[in-house]
């Protein structure tokens, strides 16, 4: 058996605030309290993320990269649109079903919701989201690049396939049945070809423009 090797201080760092913030989303990342979670001197955490935010925003990427292969979308022996569709499923994946995303939505509205959010708090959720939003825009870059994917604005369309995947997650809290679990897919694929087909506005200006 090949022995593990042990985390670089930076990763007990990164992991040790990672546990942090999923025990509790309001949790202060502070200099001391990582450094003391993670068994390292305040002076190292300093050497790594000179800054809570530098800290906050690198554990929110590493979280949310984590609900995502990124092999999947780079796949080009598969269609776009299902790369597009794995993605996004892997991410509703990881909130859960029934029960275990009943808990996650109460832990995430007692902190965020229940009572006036914290300062600390309110750091994270903006780093956490500013983090999925750059994770979806990264798979229409990746997509549009190859030319499978119309030209457009895509921190505004990821900022769109982010709002579906909350509206499904919050779903996946409520009662449901095989019929909803069913049309989950239904609406992903949706929601993906609205990014696949030329808008109508933009097809009658191309098509006025041909006349001419």
């Amino acid at each position: 058996m090949v022995p593990q090797s042990e985390p670089s201080t930076r990763d007990r760092i990164l992991i040790a605030a990672a546990t942090m913030v999923s025990e509790d989303p309001g949790a202060r990342l502070s200099v001391r309290a990582v450094a003391a979670r993670a068994g390292v001197s305040t002076g190292s955490l300093r050497h790594f993320f000179p800054t809570q935010r530098a800290l906050i925003d690198e554990v929110a990427a590493g979280i949310t990269g984590l609900f995502a292969s990124a092999d999947v979308i780079e796949d080009t022996t598969v269609p776009a649109e299902d790369r597009l569709l794995a993605c996004m499923q892997q991410v509703l994946a990881a909130t859960g079903a029934g029960e275990q995303a009943r808990h996650a939505w109460r832990h995430t509205l007692e902190t965020y919701v229940g009572s006036e959010p914290s300062a600390d708090a309110i750091a994270t959720y903006l780093a956490f989201s500013a983090a999925g939003l750059r994770r979806t825009e990264h798979w229409l870059d990746v997509l549009e690049k190859e030319g499978v994917l119309p030209p457009g604005d895509n921190a505004q369309r990821a900022a769109y396939l982010n709002v579906v995947l909350d509206g499904l997650a919050i779903a996946r809290a409520l009662p449901t049945d095989a019929a909803r679990i069913r049309s989950e897919t239904d609406t992903l694929r949706y929601a993906i070809s609205m990014l696949f087909t030329p808008h109508p506005h933009r097809r009658a200006a191309s098509t006025h423009k041909a006349d001419l």
